[in-house]
């Protein structure tokens, strides 16, 4: 079932909206082929012949004629390091961030996080968030309370309000700091759309290649507007384009430079998703004109693996 965007952006708080964002994927999930992926189970597991019955839910047992057990904090078996990009490239197209159904970069990876971060605590996993744009910016380390879960909600508030112009992006450098910060193994959920120096490409590369090196479970959500970023649909009219990390603008006509962008982009992007496959990273290309969905999904399915 598709989530109505306009309906759930109306609640105003980004809890709010990303638990309905994440009950509208989970009600779209019973009536899909991929049903058999279980979000049921967050605060609870199948019992084990054998053990003690002190924890059964009797209730849901009346329900379903199946044996659980409640789940409680000690029983964490996920830690979960969420990453943004927010640099000023990710703030692109410029949309009121109260405006219904649209988004930009840095609005649909906030929301998607948030989401993510909802089933998550569902299942009693930790979650932790880092931020960054030149630098690293934020580094809260994973943690399963519900007063952890509402700092990571404030810090991602923050990121759609009053953004700083002209932000780099130094992917390459904070990406090594955030794997020497996570100790222990953990699955980490990068949102960025990739726009790096391409001078800077191998040490790009070389820092994703860092994270797998520590034994990290990697999701690059390659954040993007793909009608204009990667398939440069414009009107057949002149225009001026600027670079919102660096202020340097162009005038031009679409149609002069559309063939030779479209094929150093999707040059990029064979190159980004080839290196992600050598290092075993999940890269899933996300559209922020195409919902949660395909962001929800592919998470609930690594974590199916994982677990």
């Amino acid at each position: 079932m598709p989530i109505n965007q306009r309906e759930i952006q109306q609640i105003g708080s980004l809890e709010l909206i990303a638990r309905q964002v994440v009950e509208g994927f989970i009600t779209g999930l019973h009536k899909s082929p991929f049903h058999g992926f279980s979000v049921e189970f967050a605060e609870h597991r199948l019992y084990n012949t054998g053990e003690s019955t002190k924890h059964i839910d009797w209730k849901l047992f009346a329900r379903s004629g199946k044996l659980f057990v409640k789940r409680y904090e000690e029983e964490t078996n996920l830690r979960c390091q969420i990453v943004i990009d927010s640099s000023s490239s990710m703030y692109y197209p410029e949309v009121d961030v109260d405006e219904t159904g649209v988004f930009n970069k840095i609005k649909f990876s906030v929301y998607a996080a948030a989401a993510i971060m909802i089933l998550l605590r569902k299942q009693r996993d930790a979650v932790g968030l880092s931020v960054f744009s030149e630098g690293l910016e934020t580094q809260i380390p994973s943690k399963s309370s519900v007063v952890h879960g509402k700092l990571i909600m404030r810090e991602l508030d923050k990121l759609l309000i009053d953004p700083e112009k002209a932000k780099m992006t130094g992917t390459t450098a904070a990406l090594h700091q955030i794997a020497e910060s996570i100790h222990k193994r953990s699955l980490v959920i990068i949102f960025s759309d990739m726009m790096d120096n391409s001078e800077q490409q191998e040490g790009l590369f070389s820092a994703l290649q860092h994270l797998r090196h520590n034994k990290h479970e990697i999701i690059l959500f390659h954040v993007v507007d793909k009608a204009r970023e990667l398939d440069f649909e414009f009107e057949n009219r002149p225009y001026r384009f600027v670079d919102t990390e660096t202020g340097e603008e162009i005038k031009a006509h679409p149609n002069d430079i559309k063939k030779s962008y479209v094929e150093a982009i999707q040059t990029y992007k064979k190159e980004l998703k080839l290196r992600c496959g050598q290092f075993k990273i999940d890269y899933v290309e996300a559209d922020v004109n195409d919902g949660f969905t395909p962001v929800l999904l592919p998470y609930l399915m690594k974590r199916t693996r994982l677990m």
